[in-house]
């Protein structure tokens, strides 16, 4: 195995620095150009006929493979767009992606992920090495390819190899619960989940995979009509979308006697000027927080304002502004929120990730949002603490917050204590089991 390691990077190398000495890759010309990152070179000759899948010389050399394994992405992004294939393996029988991530060329090696490379095939041809180096490779590969799948957005090709690494994080809420309540049709939920916003701000990671599962929680185990749920993703989860659903389709729908369940997934931010917290929509922007973003005081008002006798908020967002799903603007300091402070109806309880000083943390291991994780868990039945069968409110709650509290501190070195606003009505049923 170790030699079969050597040789893989030998044959790269020793390639590599031969064509460097001698001050050409070939005596293809297209091949030299792709090799040397000449991108006008390579649009001309592309433009005069070269075949972008040329093979060249005794080795096989491919103008792709080396691209890539040379770190030139912008020639790399070209020849894909004119058709070179992504999966074929040169003289030394390794692939583009392969080349990319032996490499450590994250970008390039994101981007030929993005475009439909061969994982299982990059990754059962590194791991013939067993070495540090190539397990590196691997890792590179299964990071992008992890999180392109979780974010909903995923290119790629179902994987055929999972027995063997597994792109797609699977925990065990991704299996709903046995046991289904019964429907209940005056119950109404708007679930959204945030994970890219317009502003280019930083990925709430996990965001629309929980939304989605949560949304399936709420229809197939927890007896919500699926007419009754609003979901709302990404670029579909606007100020306006919030200010529609909260405001005039609740208010529309939901009667006296009622159940409504609110779930939010993305940045929170604080308005540092009034310390109010706010979500962030999809086209929210931190610098404009009071023009663009959903203040909770808005939400809980409008709420408190709708038919229904009971109101649960689930807030998988902190609202500092010092990391974690919150965001800030630029020059702004972080804040410490007081959450408790607003005037909650006492038909509203409220479930929040974080304190108002701290950070709401992701699990990157179980693929969801920390918070989210162990909500769901809980619903599963853990969070039945007296076993009648029953999960409220209360009990859900001090299931989450030890555990979310033990995991933040173990894990990632954080401290995260979920909270509970409106804990007189910690009777409220949540799910029969």
């Amino acid at each position: 195995m170790k030699n079969n390691f050597i040789s893989l990077i030998s044959v790269i190398f020793v390639l590599f620095v031969s064509m460097a000495m001698t001050g050409c890759a070939s005596t293809d010309p297209f091949f030299n150009a792709a090799y040397s990152g000449d991108i006008d070179a390579v649009k001309t000759l592309i433009e005069q006929g070269a075949d972008v899948n040329v093979r060249v010389g005794v080795s096989g050399l491919m103008p792709l493979n080396y691209a890539a394994g040379r770190g030139h992405i912008n020639v790399v992004a070209l020849l894909i767009e004119k058709g070179a294939d992504l999966n074929a393996r040169d003289g030394s029988g390794h692939t583009p992606l392969e080349f990319a991530a032996i490499l450590g060329h994250a970008n390039i090696t994101k981007l030929l992920i993005d475009k439909g490379a061969d994982i299982d095939a990059a990754i059962v041809g590194l791991g013939r090495y067993d070495n540090s180096d190539a397990k590196a490779a691997i890792k590179l590969i299964e990071k992008f390819a992890k999180k392109q799948d979780i974010a909903g957005q995923s290119v790629l090709p179902v994987s055929k190899t999972t027995q063997a690494v597994s792109l797609i994080v699977k925990s065990d809420i991704d299996n709903l619960p046995a046991a289904v309540a019964k429907t209940n049709k005056n119950s109404y939920a708007i679930v959204i989940g945030i994970e890219n916003y317009r502003q280019k701000l930083p990925k709430a990671d996990f965001a629309v995979q929980d939304a989605k599962l949560m949304t399936e929680y709420l229809t197939k185990a927890m007896g919500y009509p699926e007419e009754n749920i609003v979901t709302l993703l990404n670029e579909h989860a606007t100020n306006v979308d919030f200010a529609k659903y909260f405001e005039k389709w609740l208010h529309n729908n939901a009667e006296k006697d009622g159940t409504v369940f609110i779930y939010y997934s993305g940045h929170g931010a604080p308005n540092p000027k009034t310390g109010d917290a706010y979500l962030v929509p999809y086209d929210g922007d931190p610098a404009f927080i009071e023009q663009t973003g959903y203040s909770l005081r808005r939400l809980y008002e409008s709420l408190g304002k709708i038919q229904a006798k009971e109101i649960i908020v689930a807030l998988d967002s902190c609202f500092s502004g010092a990391g974690g799903r919150s965001v800030i603007a630029k020059g702004a300091r972080p804040l410490v929120m007081s959450m408790e402070s607003l005037q909650i109806p006492q038909k509203i309880t409220v479930l929040s990730a974080a304190s108002g000083d701290q950070t709401s943390s992701t699990y990157d291991e179980k693929g969801h949002g920390l918070f989210t994780y162990f909500m769901l868990r809980g619903l599963k039945g853990e969070g039945d603490a007296n076993g009648d069968g029953k999960i409220e409110i209360g009990e859900l709650f001090n299931y989450i917050r030890p555990q979310v509290e033990r995991i933040a501190r173990k894990t990632y070195n954080n401290e995260q204590s979920p909270q509970i606003i409106g804990s007189e009505n910690k009777k409220k049923i949540v799910m029969v089991e």
